[in-house]
């Protein structure tokens, strides 16, 4: 692992770890560097703030290795979505609250509108229901995805997955 890649894990535990203590908004990048051991200055030069460090942290975890699986449909990627932010469930639920620009609520929200053209594809009529369709659904699923995380207890991912499918499933058949 590079120099760079080894710095930039660095402050992505650190800030996952702060993450679990406080909220995002309570969180500073002088936070993070005292906490890793690192100055303003190298921060800013892996990223521009600590939006894109949450982004890169979902970017390197979970969306590169989903570029080498070999997924049968949407379905299997949603679900494997799933399981990954239940497992950084107290990190993601911490994330998914932040709202505004460059925040990972909008970036995570172009990876679920990426896999919902696959997953719906018999709904759409036209290229102009398409886009409404993939945006309205979108933003439930997300939500589902975060009052999901935010659950004590929490449904396993397989169990909140079926029930997402089966709301999918009974808006299909109306």
């Amino acid at each position: 692992m590079s120099y760079s890649n080894i710095t930039k894990t660095t402050m992505a535990e650190t800030m996952k770890t702060l993450m679990r203590e406080k909220p995002f908004a309570k969180i500073s990048v002088g936070d993070i560097c005292e906490h890793c051991g690192m100055n303003r200055k190298t921060f800013y030069y892996h990223f521009k703030d600590k939006y894109d460090l949450v982004n890169w942290i979902y970017q390197t975890e979970f969306l590169e290795m989903m570029k080498v699986q070999n997924y049968n449909s949407g379905w299997e990627l949603l679900s494997d979505i799933c399981k990954y932010l239940y497992s950084e469930r107290a990190f993601y639920t911490n994330a998914l609250q932040v709202e505004g620009q460059n925040s990972f609520r909008d970036y995570f929200a172009a990876s679920i509108g990426s896999v919902l053209p696959e997953i719906m594809r018999d709904q759409f009529k036209s290229m102009e229901d398409s886009r409404y369709f993939v945006e309205f659904f979108t933003d439930a699923i997300q939500a589902a995805i975060l009052r999901w995380l935010k659950n004590t207890p929490v449904l396993p991912p397989e169990e909140f997955m079926s029930r997402l499918e089966s709301v999918m499933n009974i808006l299909k058949n109306t």
